[in-house]
C-alpha cells in the first residue's frame, strides 16, 4: 500500500523514442536496426533502436562509426515536428490521469500521483493501465518509476527497460538501488564513476556508505553533489511536480553526456542537436526568439551560461546554434563539460513585430518578405492590436 504522507511521484520515460516514432509510421520497421541522426559529416545518433543497441550502437556516436557496425541498419534523419507532435499527444495523454504534469523533455515527464494512489493497495495495476493504454493508443513504449521523491521516481524508470515498471518506496532504497553500479546513479557521469572506482566506490551501496562516513576523498571528487546525493539516497529532496502556467517565456534543453568531454567537434554536435529540437518548437507555437543561450556543467558540478541577445528573432535551427556557436566559442574553448545546454528566450510573436529600421539596416531588411513587412506595419497601426497575417500562416492556425 502506498504511504499515506508526502508526493507520490511517477516518472514515465519513452523508450527509444524517436526510433519509436519512425516504427509507428514505419511499421515494417518495427524489430530491425533502425538509427536516427543528424545529417552531415558531424552527424551524430540521436536514437537508436534496441535491435541496433544490440550492435553497439548508441546515442551520442558519430553516425559514420555506427555504418560500420553495423552497414545494414536503416538509417533516418531526424524529424522534429513530428517527434513534437508525438511528445504533444503523449502530455496530453498523461493529462488524463493527474493535472500534475511536468514534461521534464520532448520523452519524459513527472506525474504527481498522490492524490489518485493515495492508500491504493495495488499501484502496480494503476501503472499497468497508463503504461498500456499509451501504447494502445498512441503507440508509445514507455518504462516507469513511482516513488516519493523525482530523483527515486528517476531511477525507477531507468531501472528496467524497454517496459519496465519500478515501485520504490523508502525502505526499499537500499535493496533496488545499492547493487546498481556507481555508473547507474543520475546525474554521476562516466569520468567521476572512474575516479570513485579508483577508490573502491564500485556501487550505489557503497557510494552510501562513504558518504555516511563522511570520508573526505569521496566528497572532494563529488564537490557540493556529495550533499545532495546523500539526501536522494535517504530518500529525501526534491519531491514537487512543476507545473509552469501561461505562456512560455523561453524553451531550453539538456544533455549530460555519456563521459566528460573538452572536444569541440562533440560539444557543438550536441548544440546542433538541441537547436533543431528547439527550432521546431518554435515553429510550431508561431515563435522566435531573440536571446540564445549556453551552459556548460563541468565535472565538478559548476555550472556557468553565457548569452546573447540579437537585434532581430530567430526560429531556424541553422541561426539558433550559429549563434550558440559564437557564445561556446568565445567562452567557453577548451572547457570540458560533463552536462551542456542550449536555450532561447525573449520570445514573441513575429506577426506582432513592429517595422524599425535605420539607414544601415535597409539592405538586409530589404532582403526580407515585402508580404511579411506590409502586413506587420498594418497590424503595429490597427488600434485593437494586429489580426493579419499571411495565408500560409493561417493555414497553419
Amino acid at each position: 500500500m502506498m504511504g499515506s504522507m508526502g508526493h507520490i511521484i511517477m516518472h514515465i520515460d519513452l523508450n527509444a523514442f524517436f526510433a519509436r516514432a519512425e516504427e509507428i509510421r514505419h511499421p515494417e520497421y518495427e524489430g530491425k536496426s533502425l538509427v536516427v541522426g543528424g545529417r552531415g559529416p558531424r552527424g551524430v545518433v540521436s536514437t537508436a533502436s534496441y535491435a541496433a543497441r544490440k550492435r553497439g550502437i548508441h546515442s551520442g556516436m558519430p553516425l559514420f562509426q555506427a555504418r560500420r557496425l553495423d552497414p545494414g541498419a536503416i538509417f533516418l534523419p531526424v524529424d522534429f515536428p513530428y517527434y513534437e507532435m508525438l511528445s504533444t499527444s503523449f502530455v496530453s495523454y498523461l493529462h488524463r490521469f493527474s493535472a500534475l504534469v511536468e514534461p521534464a523533455s520532448i520523452d519524459e515527464c513527472y506525474v504527481d500521483l498522490s492524490v489518485q494512489l493515495r492508500g491504493s493497495a495495488d499501484p502496480l495495476a494503476y501503472l499497468k493501465v497508463i503504461q498500456e493504454g499509451l501504447r494502445r493508443e498512441i503507440g508509445l513504449n514507455s518504462s516507469i518509476g513511482l516513488a516519493p521523491t523525482r530523483f527515486l521516481a528517476k531511477m525507477g524508470s531507468d531501472y528496467k527497460k524497454p517496459l519496465g515498471i519500478t515501485i520504490i518506496r523508502k525502505k526499499d532504497i537500499d535493496a533496488l538501488l545499492g547493487p546498481l553500479p556507481i555508473e547507474s546513479f543520475w546525474g554521476i557521469g562516466k569520468k567521476t564513476s572512474a575516479k570513485l572506482r579508483e577508490l573502491g566506490i564500485k556501487d550505489i551501496a557503497s557510494l552510501k556508505s562513504s558518504l555516511l562516513r563522511g570520508e573526505k576523498s569521496t566528497e572532494r571528487i563529488l564537490g557540493s553533489f556529495a550533499s545532495t546525493c546523500l539526501l536522494w539516497l535517504k530518500g529525501e529532496g526534491d519531491d514537487e511536480v512543476r507545473v509552469s502556467g501561461g505562456e512560455a517565456k523561453s524553451i531550453s534543453r539538456s544533455l549530460t553526456l555519456e563521459s566528460d568531454s573538452d572536444e569541440p567537434s562533440i560539444l557543438k554536435a550536441r548544440l546542433y542537436k538541441m537547436a533543431e529540437e528547439i527550432s521546431a518548437l518554435l515553429v510550431s507555437e508561431r515563435k522566435k526568439a531573440k536571446t540564445v543561450t549556453v551552459s556548460l556543467r563541468d565535472p565538478s558540478f559548476h555550472t556557468r551560461s553565457r548569452s546573447c541577445t540579437l537585434g532581430r528573432g530567430i526560429d531556424g535551427a541553422g541561426a539558433i546554434f550559429k549563434t550558440a556557436e559564437g557564445i561556446f566559442d568565445s567562452s567557453f574553448s577548451g572547457a570540458t563539460a560533463r552536462l551542456i545546454g542550449l536555450g532561447v528566450s525573449s520570445l514573441h510573436d513575429p506577426r506582432e513585430e513592429t517595422v524599425q529600421m535605420s539607414f544601415d539596416d535597409y539592405p538586409e531588411y530589404e532582403k526580407m518578405d515585402e508580404t511579411r513587412l506590409l502586413v506587420n506595419e498594418f497590424n503595429r497601426k490597427l488600434k485593437n492590436g494586429g489580426s493579419l497575417m499571411l495565408a500560409r500562416e493561417a493555414k497553419r492556425k
